[in-house]
Parts: C-alpha cells; structure tokens; sequence
C-alpha cells in the first residue's frame, strides 16, 4: 500500500538529500470543472501547451500530426473533462507562434488549475532525480500538475521528455517512492474511442 508524504518526510536516497515539503492537506486530486457532469464521470485529461500549438499550426512537416489533433479535439474531446495549469497557459503566452490569439481563445474555456507549492516540489523532484532534464523545468511542472491533482491522463505531443515509453519505468519508480500514482502520457492518437468496424 502506498503512504503518502507529509510535510515533514525526508527522501531516502538515492532520491535526494533535500526535505519534501508537499502539504497534502491542500491537495486537490478531486478538484472538478464547472462544466456540466454527465451521468458517469469523464476521465481527467490534463493538456500540455503542445496539443493547442499544433491544433493551430499549418506547417507541412507537422502536418500529420495538425490533423490528428485536431480530429481529436473535435470527435472526441468532449468524452473527457480536460484542464490546464499555470505552466500551460504560460509556455502559450510566451510564444511566438503566429496563431497565438487563436490558440488562447481555444483553451480560455477550459478550467485552471491554481498554483501551489507542492507541485514546483514535486517538479523539483523530477529534476533532482534525472525524470527531467534540468533544461526543461517546464515538461516537469505538467508532470508533476497532471501527477499532484490525480490525472488519468497527460495529453501531449512531446514524444521526446514526456510521452517516452523509455522513460516510463523511472517515473513510476520515482512516483512509487513520493506516493503518488502515474498518469498515463499519451499523445491524441491513443485517445481515441475503439472502433468495431476495423
């Protein structure tokens, strides 16, 4: 059975020599949108900045990958209850992208996560234990968004530091030592219903 940390809990090696100061009792794993709830609850999808900023995008080179989005996002968004966080909206507004007003307007309705503490600890974590490399603090904070508040799911297209069936094992180690479960990183094409007639 899992325990989880409290604020005055050390990390054993080899996970670091730093005190984890996560404030469980404000944690908000079930923390829901205001949008209206169906009948069953619709699985979590926490989105990354990636899923917007090629649903935009009208490269040729990630042409494959526009479209597969956006078919997602139009057939089968509305089966899940999908949020955003501060590291989101962030990486969004930072960026040059031409359709940038167009991508904010697409992700303004969602809900937000709140900042906290806890979760740039547990990006930390990642950092300080090789999950992510120290150059992209930002992939670690939608880790440890998507893994603080409870995701099923981590919707992105970052095949390279986050959707990495290589690196799946030490993230679940990692997690397996703070307590926490691991969402599952997929990009849209594994988000899609079952279809019988294929």
């Amino acid at each position: 059975m899992n325990r989880r940390w409290r604020a005055d809990d050390k990390i054993s090696p080899p996970l670091g020599r730093w005190e984890f100061e996560l404030k469980m009792n404000k944690r908000t794993t079930k923390q829901s949108s205001k949008a209206q709830v169906p009948s069953a609850p619709r699985p979590r999808v926490y989105l990354d900045s990636t899923i917007p900023s090629v649903h935009c995008d009208e490269r040729e080179s990630i042409r494959y990958e526009t479209e597969i989005t956006r078919r997602w996002w139009h057939e089968e968004s509305a089966r899940y209850e999908i949020w955003v966080s501060p590291a989101t909206m962030a990486e969004l507004k930072a960026g040059g992208h031409p359709h940038k007003t167009e991508i904010l307007n697409m992700v303004e309705p969602l809900p937000l996560l709140s900042p906290d503490a806890a979760v740039d600890a547990l990006a930390q974590a990642y950092i300080e234990n090789l999950v992510m490399p120290r150059q992209h603090l930002g992939d670690a904070w939608h880790l440890a968004y998507a893994t603080f508040h409870g995701f099923e799911f981590l919707l992105t297209w970052n095949c390279n530091h986050l959707a990495n069936a290589n690196k799946r094992r030490h993230l679940e180690t990692v997690n397996w030592r703070l307590g926490f479960e691991t969402p599952q990183i997929v990009t849209p094409l594994e988000l899609f219903k079952e279809r019988n007639d294929v």
